[in-house]
């Protein structure tokens, strides 16, 4: 039997007792019973932390004692029972009911009820406060502030005493000057009776001495003014006044970025913890550390170092900065750790934004007023930013201190120590510029876009283009090419990534809507066709009608069916750039899907494996270093490397990643020169074996041991069915005519038309698989059947019944004559017609083989009898596609009918192929996107023809390689039609107007369109090698870039002509006229997407000259004042420009840019980190960096203004006799408006 508890009950008596006199609440409550749950009314008394109750107030012993201790008080509701109907229920419904909780399970809670609520709410706190362990914690906190006012007692005693022993010191010290008064007092007096003499001197001797007197201050005060005017002067004094100002401007850019970082803090940070907190997290606490990584500490650390620069301010013109970046530089470990963690912290938000209830949130706080408009991973960037602008600031304070300087020491190694850290922040920052790309791209569209939350996807280009109507049948609407409706209402904003392709509409207000139907486009499932057949009659009006500009992508989704969206490009080089950009990326996404799914079971060594085994692509070493991040054909990007082997990746047969391609192409000149580049190329087609790595080739000629027939795969496995659900490998389109014609070929993804190469100019794509026609109906179920090699006819001369027979025998050489069938192909130039009968059943479906790869294409194509084929009908082997054929037909064993030379020969002529192709890829796009490489370059453009030439020699040549270096040669040699602009020399040269136009006689309008064509005429004019190597920073700038130079001059012109305008106005109603009207032009060129144009006129409103004059300001409507406040804040420069950057990405080309902009942010990549290695290895994740700045310049750049040319008033904007300079300037406006007295 368990014992009882024995408590002192005596004790407990003598405490009930003095809880009757002395208790801190007594009173009557009704207490439930926990047996019958009736109540019962008995007398309770609170003592400290004790509750006993008594029978009723009389009674001497307690009938109960609860220990309160660790319990908990809190009102309850009415019991159930209670509101039954009776009246006396009624009444009990009335009564105060709480209870007490008791800290532990088991324990049933004490119900207690009273009829007052006044004293049921006393009861209740009452019991609160009976806690011992809170009257602890009271008497800590009061022994803390009695310590504290005992501390501040005895400071202030001592304080006291000091003050007393200064009073001491005082009252000595007066003593000491009243004797010292009194003594010179006593002089004074000795003294009198020589002043008295002095005042009988002769009156011109005073007048001598009052003259001498007056000389020596004259010539003292010259002395020294022309002392302090030659130290103004003098370079020193300017070098200080240019490091006051940098120091200046460093407090400035630390106030803000501390603003940043504390938006980033108390707007992200803060709130997605408490929501994590929450009942259902839309994140989880792991994620919010993830990506906030540091944050915190960093807000802290620049507020302490805020806090410094201003406390260094105070102490002007004394500016001491080293010991400030001695504080900050322990603290770097802090920086390196949010660095390193950069691109896991995006990729954790990509990933957490496809919850939706997280997304929604996210949204919410970045309408917050604080943020601006700007997303969260931008606030995340901002402190990669941050090391690289104080390493330009030091550079700066370095340039403008002195060797002798106390600093100049500890400058230096604060420096060298941030240099170390902007490396690897630049690198991150490369590495990450994608997904942020991706994901600000995802918050313009309106409705959301998951795939681009794939961190794994590559942003390749974006611009406008024009989507043709359809109607029925795949035929092209009857549509004029100058319909204004059809620009208007076609006008698509497209974006290309390395998997996607992306169709919106912009909406007035910036904002992005995906088109409902076909708004996604996987490229897996895509067919570009460039150039339309030129048997097909619509496609002959449609390429007469659109001048060519068109190009076709047909869809065919594996759960809908196909159709065709027909782009239309604003110009003939646009279009080159666009295609091309396409077919690369569905060759890589066939590669890298498709192709490796086919290879894994069925070749002993296939193209991924071959990258796999290659350590060269994966393995840091002495000539390289790669990234953690993945290409578009997934091998690791390169952050370092020599120029050899960035010419080894640009060669390398096995792929070629679009991203690398184009960053190559934009900033090969910094580490390398065109005619080496070309010479590699020259090599490659000569040598192809050079490309291979030694590895790759000796896996490439090895020979398997095992027996061909392990490789065979059931016809109905779900891999291989899988392998070719999306899309088909083939489709066949069927005629009127019984007799079908069947040609063998291979697909490139090169295309024509400058450039543009297209190898099979007829319906069938470029792409490595073959569709049906859209103009004609999809065939019956039946037709739709995967080519078989190995099932056809091994030669012209085999019967129907004889493909009949091997379609119905599945179990054949597959291998053997995939082999015969290829090298036929290729040795006969793939221009043999076999005629197959087609019985009027349908076709059944063979058997897939396995040797067969969706990256190597075979196309169906029937044809009438006797219908000649023409050259563009064929299609040629891509660079992948070749070598995949070849590293297939390696993983067998020796076919009966090929001895090993024979062997040898067939892969050796694949590989050559492939080098063939590959050299025609690299200048296709190098020709269409850069062809002001070979218009500035005579001696480039003779060895590429003469390249293309050779090319042409080649007996070996495929008729589709021939006519695709037919077509570049084509647009080397022509001149560039689509150059119909017009230059501003063209403009200059112009005849003058009989009779100039004047400022009053033209119209807003006219202006803001005139300034809008001159500002993009100009700034499209640059080429794009002048921004690389910060040449405009140069002394020899006007050489080494002047059409950067041509395009500052211009923007400074007019913005002096605008302000000339408006001085040359004598009363202050016409310069307040003309102000609203430069105003209302400023408007109209915002409107115009013209933002250059509104930085000249609004710089010139802010100009000193201009802003002084009150009282014509005065006379300026508000309407016209609020609206130049509005300009003045799109394009301000505040935040690197941050509001102009977010308007130009929510609108449409055509638009003119402020190329500062631009300008600034390349200056910052070019200081932040170096071109070479301390190794000497290119930095090439800076050049990445660099390649996307040129890549958002040449957007802009490529689309042109409609505008039509008015001659007259262009002679008044570049007419120079308007313009006045600063300092006549300056002078007439004091003379208009005179200095107020002070």
């Amino acid at each position: 039997m368990q014992k009882s508890v024995r408590y002192n009950e005596g004790h407990a008596l003598y405490l009930a007792l003095l809880a009757r006199k002395e208790g801190t609440k007594r009173g009557y409550l009704s207490k439930r019973t926990a047996e019958a749950n009736r109540w019962h009314e008995k007398w309770f008394a609170l003592y400290q932390n004790v509750l006993f109750y008594f029978e009723s107030e009389q009674s001497a012993r307690p009938a109960g004692i609860y220990m309160l201790e660790g319990c908990s008080c809190e009102r309850a509701p009415a019991p159930k029972g209670a509101a039954a109907g009776s009246a006396k229920d009624a009444a009990l419904d009335k009564q105060y009911y709480f209870t007490v909780l008791f800290g532990h399970e088991g324990q049933k809670p004490l119900e207690l009820r009273c009829e007052d609520e006044g004293d049921g709410d006393e009861w209740v706190e009452a019991i609160h406060q009976a806690s011992y362990s809170d009257i602890l914690i009271e008497r800590e906190v009061l022994m803390q502030k009695y310590i504290h006012l005992v501390q501040i007692v005895e400071t202030e005693k001592i304080a006291a005493n000091q003050l007393r022993h200064q009073l001491e010191d005082q009252d000595t010290e007066i003593e000491r000057l009243k004797s010292e008064i009194i003594a010179l007092n006593k002089t004074k007096e000795r003294m009198r009776p020589y002043q008295g003499n002095q005042e009988d001197e002769d009156p011109d001797i005073k007048k001598i001495k009052k003259v001498q007197s007056f000389m020596r201050g004259w010539l003292c005060r010259r002395k020294w003014k022309t002392i302090v005017q030659d130290y103004i002067c003098s370079p020193h004094a300017e070098s200080m006044r240019k490091r006051n100002q940098i120091v200046f401007n460093m407090v400035e850019a630390e106030s803000e970025y501390v603003h940043q970082l504390y938006v980033l803090v108390n707007c992200f940070l803060r709130p997605l913890r408490m929501a994590a907190s929450s009942k259902k997290p839309p994140i989880s606490h792991d994620d919010v550390s993830s990506i906030f990584l540091n944050s915190e500490t960093i807000m802290f650390l620049h507020e302490i170092f805020h806090q410094g620069l201003k406390a260094r301010i105070a102490n002007w013109p004394t500016l001491i900065l080293a010991d400030l970046f001695d504080i900050l530089l322990p603290m770097l470990n802090i920086y390196q750790e949010f660095v390193r963690n950069h691109q896991y912290s995006l990729q954790v938000l990509a990933n957490c934004k496809q919850n939706r209830d997280f997304d929604k949130l996210l949204k919410q706080y970045e309408a917050n007023p604080a943020c601006e408009g700007r997303m969260l991973e931008t606030f995340l960037t901002y402190p990669m930013f941050q090391i690289p602008r104080y390493i330009i600031t030091l550079h700066e304070l370095l340039a403008h201190t002195p060797h002798e300087h106390v600093e100049r020491k500890s400058l230096e190694f604060a420096k060298s120590k941030l240099e170390e850290l902007s490396r690897v922040m630049h690198d991150e920052v490369s590495d990450t510029e994608n997904i942020r790309k991706n994901l600000a791209i995802e918050r313009t569209i309106v409705e959301g876009c998951d795939i681009l939350l794939d961190t794994s996807q590559t942003f390749i280009r974006q611009g406008s283009l024009i989507q043709v109507p359809s109607v029925e049948r795949g035929k092209l609407s009857k549509v004029r090419l100058g319909s204004l409706s059809l620009k208007k209402e076609g006008e698509r904003q497209c974006f290309l990534f390395t998997k996607h392709f992306l169709i919106c509409t912009r909406s007035s207000g910036g904002k992005l809507h995906l088109l409902k139907t076909g708004g996604v486009l996987s490229l897996i499932e895509c067919t570009l066709i460039e150039e339309t057949d030129a048997t097909d009659d619509d496609s002959k009006s449609s390429g007469q009608v659109f001048g060519h500009l068109d190009f076709k992508l047909v869809v065919e989704p594996t759960d809908a069916p196909p159709f065709t969206i027909v782009l239309l490009a604003p110009s003939r080089q646009e279009k080159a750039a666009w295609t091309s950009d396409i077919s690369q990326c569905i060759d890589n996404i066939r590669c890298n899907g498709l192709m490796t799914i086919v290879f894994e079971e069925n070749s002993k060594v296939t193209v991924p494996h071959m990258i796999k085994s290659d350590a060269r692509l994966h393995r840091d070493d002495i000539d390289i270093c790669f990234s953690k991040t993945l290409n578009s054909c997934k091998v690791p990007q390169i952050r370092y490397a020599s120029v050899e082997r960035l010419l080894e990746r640009l060669t390398d047969l096995r792929f070629l990643s679009i991203d690398f391609l184009n960053t190559f192409l934009h900033t090969y000149r910094i580490f390398t020169t065109a005619a080496v580049v070309l010479e590699k190329l020259s090599d490659i087609y000569r040598r192809p074996f050079t490309s291979i790595p030694v590895r790759a080739l000796e896996l490439f000629f090895a020979t398997s041991q095992n027996n061909r027939g392990e490789y065979l795969a059931d016809a109905k496995s779900p891999h291989l069915c899988r392998k070719f659900s999306s899309p088909p490998p083939l489709s066949l389109s069927r005629t009127s005519s019984p007799v079908r014609t069947r040609k063998l070929s291979l697909t490139s993804p090169l295309n024509s038309r400058i450039g543009a190469l297209d190898l099979s100019a007829s319906s069938v794509a470029s792409s490595p698989t073959s569709t049906y026609s859209p103009a004609t109906s999809p065939p019956p179920t039946g037709s739709k059947v995967p080519l078989n090699l190995s099932k056809g006819p091994s030669s012209p001369e085999q019967s129907p019944g004889s493909i009949e027979d091997s379609l119905e025998n599945p179990r054949v050489d597959l291998c053997n004559k995939l082999r015969r069938s290829i090298r036929r192909a290729v040795l006969e130039s793939v221009s043999v017609d076999r005629t197959i009968p087609e019985s009027t059943s349908a076709v059944d479906t063979t058997e897939l083989s396995p040797c067969r790869s969706p990256s190597t294409p075979r196309h169906l194509r029937y044809r009438q009898p006797g219908v000649q084929t023409a050259d563009n009908s064929h299609c040629a082997v891509s660079p992948a596609s070749a070598f995949a054929i070849a590293t297939a037909a390696a993983g067998h064993g020796s076919p009966p009918g090929f001895n090993n030379s024979e062997r040898m020969c067939d892969k050796e002529f694949i590989i050559r192929r492939a080098a063939t192709n590959r050299v025609l890829n690299v200048l296709r796009h190098w020709v269409s996107k850069h062809s002001q490489d070979f218009e500035l370059n005579n001696e480039l453009k003779m060895n590429v023809l003469n390249l293309l030439e050779e090319v042409l020699r080649d007996p070996d040549l495929l008729p589709q390689e021939r006519k695709a270096t037919a077509n570049i040669l084509r647009a080397l040699s022509q001149d560039d039609q689509d150059d119909t602009h017009l230059k501003i020399e063209d403009i200059i040269q112009m005849s003058e107007c009989p009779k100039p136009e004047c400022f009053e006689t033209l119209s807003a309008m006219e202006l803001a369109e005139q300034i809008t064509l001159l500002d993009h005429i100009v700034f499209r004019s640059i080429p794009y090698e002048e921004f690389l190597g910060q040449g405009w920073m140069k002394l020899d700038k006007n050489e080494r870039t002047p059409y950067i130079m041509k395009t500052s001059q211009h923007f400074n012109d007019m913005s002096n002509l605008v302000a000339s305008q408006i001085m040359n106005y004598a009363d202050v109603s016409s310069r307040a006229n003309s102000i609203e009207k430069w105003v209302a032009v400023a408007d109209i060129c915002r409107c115009m997407h013209n933002y250059n144009g509104v930085l000249e006129i609004t710089s010139a409103l802010n100009r000193s000259a201009i802003y002084r004059l009150k009282k014509t300001w005065a006379k300026v409507s508000k309407q016209a004042k609020a609206l130049m406040d509005k300009l003045q804040k799109t394009v301000s420069s505040e935040g690197r420009f941050k509001n102009l950057r977010e308007t130009l990405k929510n609108c449409n080309p055509p638009a003119v840019p402020y190329l500062g902009m631009y300008l600034t942010d390349l200056a910052f990549i070019e200081e932040g980190t170096p071109n070479f290695t301390e190794e000497g290895l290119v930095n090439f994740s800076k050049m990445r960096m660099i390649s996307h700045i040129i890549r958002e310049i040449r957007q802009f750049q490529q689309t042109s203004y409609r505008i039509e040319h008015q001659q007259k008033v262009t002679h008044y904007l570049l007419d120079k006799t308007l313009i006045i300079d600063e300092d006549t300037l300056y002078e007439l406006s004091l003379k208009l408006e005179p200095r107020l007295p002070a």
